[in-house]
């Protein structure tokens, strides 16, 4: 977990993200990128879907876990993929509201826009160059951690 500060006078409190991403060598940059745009959060990584359910549903080892305010998703996952993640929750009242960013290399027109037809709120490809990256993860930031108002904590 990747614990920042952020001088945004708007964040009462530490954003909860969930990432979800099977390549370590990816979660890490995307932790860096945090880290280097200064979010204020408290960045949760999950490598597989099942597992990423487990934590959105407080089930198994994650009874305790918060509720994430973002949704950080790869397509590609092993075993239930992140197309499966997105449908599973955009179907569940509780958990539909969290806003779910497709974070992934694929730039398939078909990826694209079937992760719009399953309610992704937007669509980003990795970039391949680390420098580009960490201009993504600022632009992420910049528009859903510091312009967007995230919905409250509620599973109404």
């Amino acid at each position: 977990m990747v614990n920042n500060s952020i001088e945004n006078s708007q964040v009462c409190r530490r954003v909860e993200i969930l990432l979800v991403e099977d390549s370590p060598s990816d979660a890490n940059l995307t932790m860096k990128g945090f880290v280097n745009a200064k979010i204020a959060n408290n960045l949760h990584w999950v490598e597989d879907g099942e597992t990423a359910m487990n934590y959105l549903r407080q089930q198994e080892k994650f009874v305790d876990a918060p509720r994430p305010d973002l949704i950080l998703l790869d397509l590609n996952l092993p075993g239930m993929d992140g197309r499966e993640v997105l449908t599973e929750l955009k179907s569940d009242p509780s958990l539909k509201r969290i806003p779910v960013v497709v974070l992934t290399t694929s730039a398939d027109e078909q990826d694209i826009l079937r992760s719009y037809n399953l309610s992704a709120n937007c669509y980003v490809t990795k970039p391949l160059d680390v420098y580009q990256f960490i201009e993504v993860v600022q632009l992420i930031k910049d528009f859903w951690l510091a312009a967007v108002t995230l919905p409250p904590d509620s599973s109404i």
